[in-house]
């Protein structure tokens, strides 16, 4: 007879087939589900009259054309120096420092033109800058 105790093994658990089951589940539960959109807010923005709201006297248009020469309300400007651009925008910008500098440039013209009238409008202390564009509607009427 044998009386010396014998070591007690402790019985040990595979945890890899746990995990593969636990991948299994996590995949299923991953495709499975359907995604919904809960934190989109739903919005209703008040409406206004565009034309109701524009404050004319306080707008300058900038034309620049495919040439590179300028335009301030329809009136040309002579020599396409920063300088002359500069006394131009003063002499439009009727609201003063708050005249709002819309600049309708040409597809076609050059990137130095437009940077030009924004650098005078600058000098000149008029921040306030917006560039004009058409819709697609219109260039094919």
């Amino acid at each position: 007879m044998n009386f010396r105790p014998h070591p007690h093994d402790e019985p040990d658990i595979n945890l890899i087939p746990f995990i593969d089951v636990l991948l299994v589940i996590i995949i299923f539960l991953m495709l499975s589900t359907t995604y919904s959109k809960f934190t989109e807010l739903q919005v209703t923005l008040p409406v206004a009259d565009a034309a109701q709201q524009r404050d004319y006297p306080k707008e300058v248009i900038v034309s620049v054309n495919s040439d590179g020469r300028y335009m301030v309300n329809k009136t040309l400007v002579e020599g396409r120096s920063m300088a002359a651009l500069g006394a131009a925008l003063v002499n439009a910008a009727k609201a003063g420092k708050d005249s709002v500098i819309i600049i309708s440039a040409d597809a076609s013209a050059t990137h130095q033109a437009v940077i030009t009238v924004m650098e005078a409008a600058r000098s000149q202390g008029l921040v306030q800058i917006t560039f004009a564009t058409q819709s697609a509607a219109q260039v094919g009427n």
